[in-house]
């Protein structure tokens, strides 16, 4: 009897350890119980970042804290990952929620579920000084033999498929650090993202690299180019999506929410803009 027993207790023991670490990412209650939050960000200021202190700072990561404490979770345990790694962390259980600002994305929305907007940006271009290629927008790409670098996992690379951009005229980054270097050394003519990280980019780049003025938004299927971002969760944390979407829709209704927002160099346009799509729109497409 006893050496029967002995197996299937061990076994029960696994399945529960293993269903203790599961309800972890995927149970409110737990992670409540057990007074942590697991956040990821991708380190790309002004959306989710960590500063020389670090301390977790941006959009993303100030109004994460916010509903924290309003879902009664008093620590929260940061990670920093390249963008491109934090869909493979939430579904490897890294962590509980990216709070990364990404864009809600149909082919996203296939891998993990997504809170509502809590924000909306729009794109960008990051050029070398004096723009000497005269490059203003995305499309040009297609046809000029340009090289532009895009960060690994950004939905800007989706945008120049769409676009018809050669394969061949697009270098891959791990992160937005390189651009800047990327950019001024001549590997790229340009680096395409947000144009909040192109602003903030442009500020570093010691006078070597600049915003692409009287940049044109991209056009793909006719109709212009905006992002909305929100936090991501893994697909069997339906009850904390829930929740942070109860508490999130509570606090974009004050003045606090939008002074987080402008304070990151977010527009008017851009918080007004966060409250026209919904997450089930944004999936579908």
């Amino acid at each position: 009897m006893k050496s029967v027993l002995k197996p299937c207790l061990l076994a029960m023991a696994a399945t529960c350890a293993l269903g203790l670490s599961a309800a972890h990412a995927a149970d409110l209650a737990a992670i409540q119980q057990s007074g942590t939050l697991r956040v990821a960000v991708a380190n790309e200021i002004p959306y989710g970042y960590m500063d020389l202190n670090g301390e977790a700072k941006g959009a993303g990561p100030d109004v994460i804290k916010h509903i924290a404490q309003a879902l009664g979770i008093k620590k929260i345990a940061w990670t920093t990952t390249n963008f491109g790694s934090l869909i493979p962390g939430l579904q490897a259980d890294r962590y509980d929620v990216v709070a990364a600002e990404m864009a809600i994305l149909p082919q996203r929305c296939k891998q993990v579920i997504y809170s509502e907007p809590n924000s909306s940006y729009g794109e960008g271009l990051l050029v070398a000084k004096g723009n000497p290629k005269n490059i203003h927008d995305f499309e040009s790409f297609a046809t000029s033999g340009n090289k532009v670098a895009i960060m690994a996992g950004a939905d800007q690379l989706e945008m120049m498929q769409a676009l018809k951009v050669p394969a061949a005229q697009i270098v891959t980054l791990s992160n937005n650090a390189d651009a800047i270097s990327t950019v001024s050394t001549g590997r790229a003519d340009a680096y395409a993202a947000t144009s909040l990280t192109v602003g903030e980019l442009a500020a570093k780049g010691k006078g070597k690299v600049e915003a692409a003025h009287d940049f044109k938004d991209p056009v793909v299927d006719g109709q212009p180019v905006r992002s909305w971002g929100g936090f991501a969760f893994a697909q069997d944390s339906k009850n904390l999506r829930d929740a942070v979407n109860q508490e999130l829709a509570k606090f974009k209704k004050t003045d606090d929410w939008k002074k987080i927002l402008h304070g990151y160099g977010f527009s008017e346009e851009d918080t007004t803009q966060s409250f026209s799509r919904s997450t089930e729109q944004l999936c579908a497409g």
